[in-house]
């Protein structure tokens, strides 16, 4: 745990890892505190905003999650075997993460908002054994269930149906003492597939101890959680690295209790609701939904709002973004970054002064992270590169699953290379330029999107922004940007001439948008980022070749 500081050079000084040989998430983010203080408040599980809470203390889930082990256990589950969960931010899902851990198998967290055909290529290609969800994931499963061999049980949390064993008889039929399995911090925990912004989706295999290697900088972006009164909430589904790392699991671990609930689409307003009435104090929050809390009026006026801490992560945040958090919320969000590789590697932390508008942050103590070139070597103050990780490091994941060359293709030397553009300061932050697949080539420059996205958003008619390389005869690659407008702007020639001289003027006349296309709703992955591939496959669908 980072010991709180008056500055960042005595925070990186002072941090030294200290991971015990034996580690298991499910006992740090819940049985130690269970033996300890059985009655405190771990999930307050919110079915209906508005409506009645759930609360689940850490003996209460200590218990139902040995019962639902042993019931595993009984059913054939073991050491090692992977556990798909498709279910929504709920106690069941918790559940079964802290069962999977205890049984020293592996969980695949999965998102219920997949399909058929996303859902059959994570399960046939990591040998899913078993699978935990709800009726509509049943429903899913059943198309596809013939192309699953390895799949041998299927649990719902709606009820027994066919060929699904009902979850509450399962829980209610095992024992409530369960001894953990014990692993050590490199035994494999969970998987968790990419986002597939680029290509197919890899499985990131992760050992027990990237809960510990989370903790430091989840707890900078955090202003050194845990506090008295701490509260934590993320909307981000907890089937991804950022609801589950970035919030559920290094909480609990901390002892601080999380608020959770499903929304079916992310609404501003709900949100803002949730958080006022929750009393919620820390939030991790991506930079999409951020720019989406945006949109709604005088929010500190209309909500009584009693935040502490906001870390978001995901995407770039982008200036303005940042800017309107002070301004509208009243407080600095904290951005940091990492990957489903390797997480909360790089931070700010307002309250020892790392803060600043535009940049991500500094490295996180008991992390290495530099810009390095094509050869490996770090890049000098201001010279663009790869954003890298040199390993060993807690965080960083073991291997892809299945794919021993994707693993090998992912390090140049000791470093793991992540595929972001960025370069480092005189004064040591981090700033983003984009992945290397999203950089723009026009007239011999190299333009990250980030910046760009950023300036649209500044403009008072837009609400979202991406932007993407099109193919040009003259230019090799013009700027083209996809713009979802305000409510109550009206998108055409106008408002286009418009957006194209805000850029020009504010940025530079290589970084402007010549073509503008106006959208209802950007492509998103589930964890929220934009897919800019789909995007540039559009414009390769339509022909797309400029010839200015």
């Amino acid at each position: 745990m980072l010991q709180r500081t008056e500055t960042y050079r005595d925070l990186r000084g002072r941090f030294r890892w200290q991971i015990p040989a034996r580690y298991n998430i499910a006992v740090a983010a819940c049985d130690r505190w269970a033996a300890r203080e059985p009655d405190r408040v771990a999930l307050l599980y919110h079915r209906e905003l508005g409506g009645a809470v759930e609360p689940w203390s850490y003996g209460a889930l200590a218990r139902q999650s040995n019962r639902l082990a042993n019931a595993l256990r009984a059913q054939g589950i073991g050491r090692g075997m992977r556990v798909a969960l498709l279910l929504p931010q709920s106690p069941q899902t918790l559940l079964s993460h802290l069962a999977v851990y205890k049984l020293g198998a592996i969980a695949v967290p999965l998102a219920n908002l997949f399909g058929v055909e996303a859902l059959r290529y994570r399960l046939a290609n990591s040998g899913t054994r078993a699978v935990i969800t709800d009726a509509a994931g049943v429903a899913k499963i059943d198309e596809i269930r013939a192309d699953l061999p390895n799949l041998s049980l299927l649990v719902s949390v709606d009820g027994a149906a066919d060929g699904a064993a009902c979850f509450e008889t399962l829980v209610a039929a095992g024992r409530d003492a369960f001894d953990p399995v014990s692993t050590t911090p490199d035994d494999p925990a969970m998987m968790i597939y990419t986002s597939g912004t680029t290509g197919p989706p890899k499985g990131a295999l992760h050992g027990h101890k990237v809960l510990p290697g989370h903790l430091p900088g989840i707890q900078m972006a955090h202003e050194f959680m845990p506090c008295a009164g701490d509260l934590f909430w993320t909307p981000a589904d907890w089937a991804w690295a950022g609801g589950l790392l970035n919030a559920l699991l290094p909480a609990l671990s901390l002892g601080v209790p999380v608020v959770a609930h499903r929304f079916e689409k992310f609404d501003p307003e709900q949100a803002f609701a949730l958080m006022a009435g929750a009393g919620v104090r820390n939030a991790f929050i991506p930079p999409t939904a951020l720019k989406m809390l945006r949109t709604v009026a005088r929010p500190r006026e209309r909500f009584d709002l009693r935040l502490r801490s906001i870390g978001s992560a995901g995407e770039a945040l982008g200036r303005e973004t940042y800017d309107w958090v002070r301004e509208g919320l009243g407080l600095a969000v904290n951005e940091f970054y990492g990957q489903t590789e390797c997480n909360a590697v790089l931070a700010s932390c307002a309250a020892i002064g790392v803060s600043r508008a535009g940049a991500i942050g500094k490295p996180v103590p008991g992390h290495e992270v530099a810009i390095i070139d094509p050869s490996g070597e770090v890049c000098a103050p201001e010279v663009q590169g790869q954003i890298a990780v040199r390993r060993p490091d807690p965080v960083m994941f073991l291997e892809y699953w299945g794919d021993p060359g994707g693993t090998r293709a992912k390090f140049i030397g000791d470093w793991m290379v992540t595929g972001d553009q960025g370069v480092v300061d005189g004064d040591g932050y981090v700033h983003f330029v984009g992945r290397d697949d999203d950089i723009i080539t026009s007239a011999g420059y190299r333009i990250g999107p980030g910046e760009i996205e950023d300036c649209l958003l500044s403009h008072p008619d837009v609400a979202l922004a991406a932007v993407v390389g099109k193919p040009d005869a003259l230019r090799t690659e013009i700027v083209k940007a996809f713009i979802v407008p305000r409510d109550g702007a009206a998108a055409g020639q106008t408002l286009e001439e418009s957006i194209r001289g805000y850029v020009r003027t504010r940025l530079s006349a290589h970084e402007y948008p010549r073509e503008v296309a106006f959208v209802d709703a950007l492509p998103l992955t589930t964890t929220g980022k934009v897919i800019r591939r789909l995007l540039r496959d559009e414009i390769s669908a339509a022909g797309g070749i400029s010839q200015e």
